[in-house]
Order: C-alpha cells, then structure tokens, then sequence
C-alpha cells in the first residue's frame, strides 16, 4: 500500500482508540491502514529497524497477539479498508518518526488525563508532534467524526499547512471549521472595543485563504477572542471532532501554543488533536 494512514499500537485501551480513530481516517481518504509495533527486544541484538524480531517466545507471542487485536478493531471500524500490520525492532518514537515518511497521517493513542499521566507517554507523544514528516493525530479520550472542526490559527505564514489539513478534515467529515484566533492578553480590542475586531477576522482569513477554493462546501467560522490559550483551546476541544494546530518542527506548537501551552492542549483536550508540520506532507 503506497498510501497510508499508519497508527502505532502498544495493546493499551488508548492505542486501541487510536486504532479506531486511524481506520475512520483511512476510510475517508480512501487510503490503507498500517499498524504498527514497535519494541525493543531485551537482551536479543536485533537490528533496530527489524520487521522480524525473534521468531518464538512469549515476547514475540504477546507482540502478534496485540497487533492481532488492533487489526481486529480497526477491521470491525472500518471494514472497506486495507490494513497491514508490522512488528518493529526498536524504540517507539524512533520507528514510528521513520514510518511516518511514507505517511499521509501518523495516529497515536495517549492516555486519558482522568487517570495518572505517564510522564514517558507525554514526553513520547510531543516528540512525535514535533518530529514527524506527515501530520500526527494525538487520540485522547473520546473520538468522533462528529463535531466541527476546530483550527487554532496562528497568524504566521508556517499556520497555512494546519490550515489546509483542517479544511481537508472538514470536508471529509461533513462537519463546520472553526477558526479560532487567541488575541494574548494584554492586547487592548479595536478602537470600537470589540473583541472581534475586522483586521483579525481578515488577517485569519488570509490564512486560510489558499485552501478555501479547495473545499467550498465547507462552512468556516471565524472567531477571535482574547484570553488564555490554554483554556480558551481545550474548552473549545469539549465539543470539538477535532482540534487542529500547526508546528514549526522545533518541537513546540506555534505563536500561542508555545511552551507550557502546547504541552497543556496535548495532555488535555477532549478531542482528538492533530499537528501539522509546514515541512510535512500537510493535506
């Protein structure tokens, strides 16, 4: 299958959820599936990157039995689609960072923030936003294709790669955009004292603007307030299918979402978030 959709699996509920998340997106691209698992045989030398591992064990017997019931779901999810699957020979990032090169979308699953947060999970899961060559789906609590789609611009050129995925996700959800600009506090509204001053919702739209011819049919609307982004993001994710931001490739998400502010939109919306490199394969 050259046209992919890949989500990596480790047998938790989470990933499982990621799984099913995956096999939607594959199904609405008219793409292929590949799970994949990634795991780094103790004390054996096999060469990292390996799809063979050891051939027996229980190690190798609990690796096939995992990656079994992923490609049971994702069959039960979306059974038009083709799926494939591969166990790999090392470290989860490091694989799944290589696998997404031949992706059109990276989906991986982390726990919910009702339970404990592994601290390695989230440190995992925000490297591979920041470091995959195609977008990356972060699947947290709830997943649904209904909902419309949030868009957290940024008012930068590197915002129009998210800009188009979200407008693409749109499309193929049937669902509305938002597009939702958080004004820093601090910053006093227009002259009129409104929040929702003209030369934003203008300045939003000229992100926006070279995918809007793409998908017509897709209703956007636009928002900008002023607030915190941290809360102002993860509330709008409450009744979001999506949230969607854009990344510099540095590792951490754009103007807003810097920081401590990126870290608290991944660990905590209630949505599924997707992340979109302006180097990636974007759309």
């Amino acid at each position: 299958m050259e046209d992919l959709v890949t989500v990596g699996v480790d047998g938790s509920p989470s990933a499982l959820a990621a799984v099913e998340a995956a096999a939607q997106e594959a199904a609405l691209r008219g793409a292929g599936l590949r799970i994949v698992h990634a795991f780094v045989w103790p004390g054996l030398h096999v060469p990292p990157g390996s799809t063979l591992g050891p051939a027996h064990g229980p190690l190798r017997e609990r690796a096939e039995a995992l990656v079994t019931r992923a490609v049971e779901r994702a069959r039960s999810a979306a059974p038009q689609v083709e799926v494939e699957s591969a166990i790999v020979a090392g470290e989860t990032a490091t694989v799944l960072i290589a696998r997404s090169e031949a992706a059109r979308l990276l989906v991986v699953g982390a726990p919910d923030t009702e339970g404990a947060t592994d601290p390695a999970v989230s440190s995992m899961t925000e490297h591979l936003t920041g470091h995959a060559r195609c977008p990356v789906m972060v699947v947290r609590g709830r997943a649904s294709l209904a909902g419309p789609v949030v868009l957290g611009v940024d008012l930068s050129t590197a915002g129009r790669a998210a800009a188009g995925f979200a407008l693409l996700e749109a499309s193929l959800r049937h669902q509305n955009l938002v597009a939702l600009h958080v004004r820093e506090e601090g910053i006093p509204p227009d002259p009129q004292g409104h929040e929702h001053s003209a030369p934003a919702q203008r300045a939003v739209r000229a992100v926006l603007s070279e995918h809007l011819g793409r998908h017509p049919e897709v209703a956007v609307e636009v928002r900008v307030v002023s607030g915190d982004a941290r809360s102002t993001l993860v509330t709008a994710s409450h009744d979001a299918g999506l949230l969607v931001t854009g990344t510099r490739g540095h590792g951490g998400l754009l103007g807003m979402l810097l920081g401590s502010v990126s870290r608290s939109v991944l660990r905590h919306a209630r949505c599924p978030v997707a992340v979109v490199r302006p180097d990636g394969d974007g759309p």
